[in-house]
């Protein structure tokens, strides 16, 4: 799949999908299915517009990028969103970005689908317009409530990543370079490769999952180490159980797969350690 900006398209017909699609839940596929182009906005339109209610995202640019080209899309354009661009009207954005620059033949959208300056436009000025066919897409339900990335959101915060992952279709992923932690786990037996989450992006709540790291099986901690009170940020620990190696400086991705248990404090290095053996063993069972 090509990445690309409006400014760069070279000039064909599409069938385009447009949206956020922040963690390319299963509504989002639907919207996507049978689109060649996907148009997409970075940073998150409301980061721009108003600032204090924009949210933690499911996915960065590069990960929902990978997720689309899993959907069979020829080509990924990403609108830079600034303040000149949410000034645009509803009917500049179709005539400027969907007929002339996109050259669209076909839009597919969510039914709760708004563009353009205070959100202006809506799907029926774009079923309206005879210069392409528009399909809208109704809200996906699983399990008798709507998937939504905001309910997506909630859930991980949570730490509920078993229901997140039957709206998103996939296990949760967060992905970050591997740092230097405490150095503590290889102490205990149970080394692990670090990643600090990003800031912008959505964090599981504290505890330890059951998870893959780079495909791998892998206990997760996430949250502060209580039993060391080291007073430092939240971090990522992933042990990976059947392989040791240093990743420092590489990326690492962690799919997780299921919570295990709250993150607490332990009364001895020795509690903790039996706690870990049998996370591991719970791990194991559930990612084989």
């Amino acid at each position: 799949m090509r990445t690309t900006t409006l400014w760069e398209l070279e000039p064909r017909p599409r069938k385009v999908a447009v949206g956020e699609f922040d963690g390319v839940h299963l509504g989002h596929r639907e919207v996507i299915r049978g689109s060649d182009t996907v148009l997409t906005f970075e940073p998150h339109p409301l980061r721009v517009v108003k600032p204090e209610a924009a949210p933690k995202l499911l996915t960065s640019l590069e990960a929902k990028a990978e997720l689309i080209a899993q959907l069979g899309v020829r080509e990924l354009v990403v609108i830079p969103f600034d303040d000149g661009f949410a000034q645009q009207t509803a009917q500049e954005f179709i005539d400027h970005v969907l007929v002339e620059r996109i050259g669209a033949t076909h839009v597919s959208v969510g039914e709760n689908f708004r563009f353009g300056h205070g959100a202006a436009g809506d799907t029926a000025r774009l079923e309206s317009d005879p210069r392409f066919a528009t399909r809208v897409v109704p809200l996906v339900e699983v399990d008798g409530e709507i998937v939504s990335s905001s309910h997506i959101r909630a859930l991980v915060q949570a730490g509920e990543v078993e229901a997140a992952a039957r709206f998103l279709g996939a296990p949760f992923q967060m992905r970050g370079e591997v740092v230097t932690g405490d150095r503590r786990g290889r102490t205990l037996g149970y080394p692990t490769a670090n990643i600090v989450p990003d800031e912008a992006l959505v964090c599981p709540g504290h505890g330890v999952y059951a998870a893959r790291a780079n495909g791998d099986c892998a206990a997760v901690n996430v949250g502060v180490r209580p039993t060391f009170g080291t007073g430092r940020a939240v971090l990522v620990e992933a042990f990976l159980l059947d392989r040791d190696v240093d990743l420092y400086g590489q990326t690492l991705r962690v799919d997780f797969l299921a919570r295990l248990r709250g993150e607490r404090r332990f009364a001895s290095v020795d509690a903790l350690i039996d706690q870990m053996d049998e996370d591991v063993r719970h791990t194991r069972t559930l990612c084989g």
